[in-house]
């Protein structure tokens, strides 16, 4: 009779495989409610105002079926901000789940790194330079590489740990901000109100045209994102163990960093900087399924598409104040989560302590 050894404390096999298939089964029965949600989401943001319809005949009326009427009203003029608010919101939820995980701090995201700020920064120049609207995806992924390498010269002048970057990013993005705020101001009163919608988040106005170039942009980056997920969850492990593995941690870190802002600024291109989605999105991912896999970066999506469409419905049909930015609903919701999870890191190192 063989007797198989195991580590002090360790859980056997069997048990292990158990429990990775329970966690995979219940992403998987959480990324199927998700969709189901999300997909009875979109059938009432296109069936929501003047014109009424139900779900089942707005999502007809997307996919060309039914009233001739409905169908126009549909697919002209309420499918691209919807189309948008899903893209983006998965766009900008990956992109928060993959930075915190390269830069291994809860608090990292766009908005504190100052990729949002930077993607705002190269939208606003283009608009004072009065150049089209096909051009501000460009101008924003141009602007979140600058808000990168700025970030990187001042890490790499200080030699700052990755874990601290956080910091300088926040000084980044307000400064940034600061800039965008200074060309509003010397706006024409025309293109100040634009601006103004613009840097703040909004789905307002939004044309097939900019959704497929900024979406199949972020479809693309994002894509990516999921084909590369087996190389961050190695740099998980640490640089020591990654480097065993067979990767260059610095090298790849910078690279999965580049692919990441790039999904990051394109997002923002297409709704403006909106804030706390690719915050709050992971941490809320983490809570329903556990450690990220693919799977749980398939939720995220998901999950980021619900929060900025659902948000997007509130302002359109909820809230009493006309014109608000989606922005506006997602920061005050934000907010609070933000505080929480810094008063909770703050209190971490005296739990690990004691």
């Amino acid at each position: 009779m063989t007797t198989v050894l195991t580590a002090p404390g360790a859980a056997p096999a069997p048990a292990r495989r158990s429990a990775r298939a329970r966690a995979r089964a219940r992403t998987l029965a959480w990324c199927a409610v998700t969709a189901a949600l999300l997909l009875w989401l979109t059938g009432l943001a296109l069936g929501t105002g003047q014109v009424k319809m139900s779900v089942g005949e707005a999502l007809r009326a997307l996919a060309g079926l039914g009233d001739p009427g409905n169908v126009l009203v549909v697919r002209q003029f309420r499918a691209p901000r919807v189309v948008s608010a899903l893209i983006a919101g998965a766009g900008l939820a990956v992109a928060g789940s993959m930075l915190q995980r390269l830069f291994r701090n809860p608090l990292a995201s766009p908005d504190t790194i100052g990729v949002t700020g930077g993607a705002s920064f190269g939208a606003t120049l283009m608009l004072a330079t009065g150049a089209s609207q096909a051009m501000i995806p460009l101008a924003a992924l141009g602007g979140g590489l600058l808000a990168a390498l700025l970030l990187g010269g001042f890490a790499w002048r200080s030699r700052m740990a990755v874990t601290r970057l956080v910091l300088v990013g926040l000084a980044v993005q307000q400064g940034l901000a600061a800039a965008v705020n200074l060309m509003i101001v010397r706006f024409p009163a025309e293109l100040a109100t634009s601006a103004m919608q613009w840097t703040t988040g909004s789905l307002y106005g939004r044309s097939w045209p900019e959704v497929w170039a900024a979406g199949g942009a972020i479809a693309l980056t994002a894509t990516g994102a999921f084909l590369v997920n087996r190389r961050v969850c190695v740099l998980d492990l640490g640089d020591d163990s990654a480097g065993g593995l067979g990767l260059r941690p610095n090298r790849d870190r910078l690279w999965l960093l580049l692919l990441t802002i790039a999904l990051a600024s394109l997002a923002a291109a297409l709704t403006g900087p909106v804030a706390f989605v690719a915050l709050a999105v992971p941490h809320l991912v983490r809570l329903l399924a556990g450690p990220p896999t693919v799977a749980t970066l398939a939720l995220t999506a998901l999950v980021g598409s619900v929060l900025l469409l659902s948000s997007d419905l509130l302002v359109l049909h909820v809230l009493p104040v006309h014109g608000l930015p989606v922005g506006s609903v997602t920061a005050t919701l934000g907010a609070p989560w933000l505080l929480w999870l810094m008063i909770r890191q703050g209190r971490l190192p005296q739990r690990n302590d004691s």
